[in-house]
């Protein structure tokens, strides 16, 4: 962030003001450090609407990992000694990390996360004030005036008129849903603990979030649409394409005409009950991609976390033009760059799902694989009342795949309507993996250290390295995984040229991963282009 010490601003670098003085300059790593210094949001360049930070992906650090976790909204769930027992530091060594590296405390670093997602909410939805501080995370109004006030210069009613001034006094459909009931509970209105008791946004009812509500398979109480901000150029047909083939029936639906809407939902299990979200991309006339995100809720304090893991889902906040210079260097990958620029590595919702699905998938074809998580969602899944048709049930919580998955018996006839009808080996892989992340030896989570994520998985019965790779790859967001040993890498880069076809196997794997090493730091990203290289021949 650049901020102006004359005006006391501070804006995006691509900001069109006019440039400054010099002398008036000081740079910050994050728009916390700036809030902090006692600086406001530019109210041209919004640097608080623009998309996440890639660089919380490409560091494996415990920097990194800890930006991860507050993006996901662990602070507002379990404060500053949540962040730090993930991390595996004390609380005060989590601090003086941060404010050395990032010019900000963790509780800064949040404070501007909730500002963000208040922001969005005050210009997107009709939402009342007092839900929206809630739903992004502020634990009163008061604190949620207060921030509003000092990120904006503004007050929140103020800064949604200039919106919608702005907009020429139109509506957008996400607030005229809201405004309809898309929130779906009466009583929104209010002031800070006015329907909901003490430490309850106002209207949420006591027993319909966490495991109760899924239990119950209760319909959710907050509907509403938000703008999902990506930097262009973006592979929305490749990214919707890749989850459309993996979706599991009743847990994901995908819609992907040639012309018009892209659309791409799902179910989600957040921190305070069920829900679900449907993507929409939108063709533009620049030839890009507009993206919206339409949630369902159990509560509003959800909405940040959501949002958060749908960007991960998409990989929303990668740099596409780094990425893609990188890459184009090499003369195999340019044709392929070339043809799909802005490429994406797919992140997850739930890292404890993707752990099972990776498994499940392992030397099976997608389409095989996607039968086998299909049976095991129709028996384990909990069930969900969506108003998006097709969503019917959760993915299985790792209890629910244990109590659902039988253990192999040694010498006995598997039971033929078994959900995983796989080998034994796989079936106690499966098995293996989720008492692992039962018991919480298994960090499978956004802010897990790569090293000792990748030791504990291959130290589970039949797991391997590509597994491992793939995991990293998809629920750390890591940027450059190889997965070793993929044939339908040796695939793709035989289709593009990069292999002699006559290569045996093993020698095939040997000379792309030697390869492979000049694509660093971004060969998940190439082998996003590999993979696409296969399908197409």
């Amino acid at each position: 962030m650049t901020a102006v010490s004359s005006t006391g601003i501070y804006c995006r670098p691509s900001c069109p003001a006019r440039t400054p003085r010099r002398e008036h300059v000081t740079f910050y790593r994050t728009s916390a450090a700036a809030h902090e210094a006692g600086y406001r949001a530019c109210k041209r360049c919004l640097p608080e609407a623009t998309p996440g930070t890639p660089e919380w992906d490409l560091r494996r650090d415990a920097v990194g990992r800890a930006m991860r976790l507050i993006g996901d909204g662990l602070l507002d769930r379990g404060g500053v000694d949540a962040l730090a027992a993930e991390l595996g530091y004390t609380a005060r060594h989590v601090h003086r990390m941060l404010v050395a590296e990032l010019g900000a405390g963790p509780q800064a670093l949040a404070r501007a996360r909730r500002a963000q997602t208040a922001r969005a909410l005050l210009v997107g939805t009709a939402l009342p004030v007092t839900d929206v501080a809630f739903a992004a995370g502020f634990g009163s109004v008061r604190q949620f005036n207060d921030t509003i006030r000092e990120v904006f210069a503004v007050q929140p009613t103020e800064l949604r008129a200039r919106a919608r001034r702005a907009e020429g006094a139109v509506p957008s459909a996400g607030a005229a849903r809201a405004r309809a009931g898309g929130a779906g509970r009466s009583g929104t209105a209010g002031t800070a603990g006015s329907s909901g008791g003490p430490g309850r946004a106002p209207g949420e009812q006591a027993g319909a979030s966490g495991a109760s509500a899924r239990a119950l398979g209760v319909a959710p109480q907050v509907r509403l649409d938000l703008a999902l901000p990506v930097r262009q150029p973006y592979d929305a047909r490749g990214v919707l394409g890749f989850l459309a083939v993996r979706a599991v029936d009743g847990v994901e639906v995908a819609d992907l005409p040639d012309d018009g809407p892209l659309r791409y939902a799902r179910t989600l299990a957040l921190p305070h009950g069920p829900g679900a979200v449907e993507v929409v991309a939108t063709p533009d006339r620049r030839g890009g991609w507009r993206l919206s995100a339409r949630l369902e809720l159990a509560s509003l304090a959800d909405v940040g976390t959501a949002v958060s893991r749908v960007r991960r889902l998409l990989d929303l906040d990668a740099d596409p033009t780094a990425v893609d210079a990188a890459l184009a260097v090499d003369p195999v990958l340019a044709p392929l760059v070339a043809a799909t620029p802005g490429i994406r590595v797919l992140g997850t919702v739930d890292p404890a799902e993707l752990v099972v699905r990776a498994i499940v998938g392992q030397q099976i074809s997608v389409a095989a694989a996607r039968g086998h998580l299909g049976r095991l969602a129709a028996v384990a899944g909990a069930p969900y009342a969506s108003a998006i048709p097709g969503l019917e049930r959760l993915f299985p919580t790792s209890k629910e795949v244990l109590a659902a998955v039988p253990a192999p018996v040694p010498g006995a006839d598997p039971d033929p309507d078994r959900p995983l009808r796989l080998p034994a080996r796989q079936v106690a892989a499966v098995r293996a993996a989720a008492e692992a992340l039962v018991d919480g030896s298994l960090p499978a989570h956004v802010g897990a250290d790569p090293v000792t994520l990748r030791e504990r998985l291959v130290a589970l019965p039949g797991v391997g390295p590509w597994t491992a790779a793939y995991v990293a790859m998809r629920v750390l967001g890591d940027p450059d995984a190889w997965l070793a040993g993929d044939v339908a890498l040796v695939a793709g880069a035989t289709a593009a040229g990069a292999l002699d076809a006559g290569l045996p196997k093993p020698a095939a794997h040997r000379t792309l991963a030697a390869r492979a090493a000049a694509w660093s730091p971004w060969r998940s990203y190439a082998a996003m282009h590999l993979w696409r290289a296969a399908a197409a021949r």
